[in-house]
């Protein structure tokens, strides 16, 4: 099974975009990503040249920066809602690069944690540089977006991002415990989605909002579509966990059972499979136990699941940022959704 489920046609997601207003959200977005990864390694300038070819491993280009695009876009859309005014602010453009840095810093930090060998296709700083070098670089990678941020001198915009790092801390630790009743389980897994992928981007959309806009209610359509894009993204990169190639992928598949994770796919395939639950319990420890669970996981209709639960997210998403005032950006931002669901990688 190499190929992702086809959302397409389950998708129920409102179209609210016509032919001629579609835009490619990646476009309309280029202009203010320009240079964005030079920019990041300006910030990341230190004497050392090993430290240095480690902060940027990451940094080449070839990342999507769909982080920093919903940001820039999100941006747009609140300064247009605003004042009518479609540039983007220096500090907003700001939030979108420490967006990103803090994003990598915690990509470092988690492949340390699960000792992993590839990502986005090529080695991982830990293999090549070993474990501790690697905690540092993304240490660093952390204390130079923590620079970038003081310099915007908005002490609510600091507060904003800064609770992104504790949470991305507070859900590592939520997904190095688990829970025993059934219920609780899929609670503690959705709020470890959320920390650990969701709050950077929902509080870098309100961050940008409470730059471009001083209305409340903004800030809150901001926030919780970035939340709800941040869940369904991370829901989706759960199925493809199953579905999709190792190859096409950029990282090995069944990484979260091999790691002792029971995502959503397996948690809706534990329903039709109480066996599952013993597995769960001791983090698929056991002999056969990670081959056992794919096979109940692909034999259930966990992925289908899954996906009809990132689509609802997606469907709240698009309904939040629909309250803005009509612009291409706004519509670009509608059109992300069906990205977030359509992504085969």
């Amino acid at each position: 099974r190499c190929h992702h489920t086809s959302i397409s046609q389950m998708c129920s997601c409102s179209k609210t975009i016509s032919d001629e207003k579609y835009q490619d959200p990646f476009q309309l977005g280029r202009k203010d990503l320009k240079n964005l990864y030079e920019d990041i390694k300006k910030e990341l300038l230190v004497s050392t040249a090993e430290l240095r070819e480690m902060c940027e491993y990451y940094f080449d280009g070839k990342g999507k920066a769909f982080r920093p695009m919903i940001v820039v876009l999100m941006a747009r859309a609140c300064n247009i809602h605003h004042n009518n005014s479609r540039e983007m602010q220096a500090s907003q453009r700001s939030v979108a690069i420490i967006a990103e840095m803090i994003h990598t810093a915690s990509l470092v930090h988690d492949d340390v944690i699960d000792d992993a060998n590839s990502r986005r296709g090529k080695m991982t700083v830990n293999q090549i540089w070993g474990e501790r070098k690697a905690v540092l670089a993304g240490d660093f990678i952390l204390s130079a977006a923590s620079v970038a941020l003081a310099r915007i001198g908005n002490t609510t915009i600091i507060s904003v991002l800064t609770q992104v790092i504790e949470d991305l801390v507070r859900g590592e630790f939520l997904q190095l415990g688990s829970k025993e009743n059934e219920n609780e389980r899929f609670a503690h897994y959705l709020e470890k989605t959320f920390k650990k992928t969701a709050s950077l981007i929902a509080n870098s959309c309100k961050a940008v909002s409470i730059l471009g806009c001083p209305d409340p209610k903004v800030h809150e359509i901001a926030y919780q579509y970035g939340k709800n894009v941040g869940i369904a993204f991370q829901l989706i990169d759960d199925v493809l966990d199953f579905t999709s190639c190792a190859d096409h992928l950029g990282k090995p598949t069944a990484a979260d059972l091999k790691l002792g994770l029971a995502t959503g796919p397996v948690l809706f395939a534990c329903r039709q499979f109480p066996e599952m639950n013993a597995m769960i319990m001791r983090r698929f420890s056991k002999p056969g136990d990670v081959e056992r669970a794919r096979k109940y996981v692909l034999q259930s209709d966990g992925v289908q699941q899954t996906t009809y639960l990132a689509q609802r997210y997606c469907h709240e998403a698009t309904r939040e940022i629909s309250k803005l005032r009509p612009s291409p950006e706004r519509e670009a931002l509608i059109q992300l959704t069906d990205m977030v669901l359509l992504r085969d990688k």
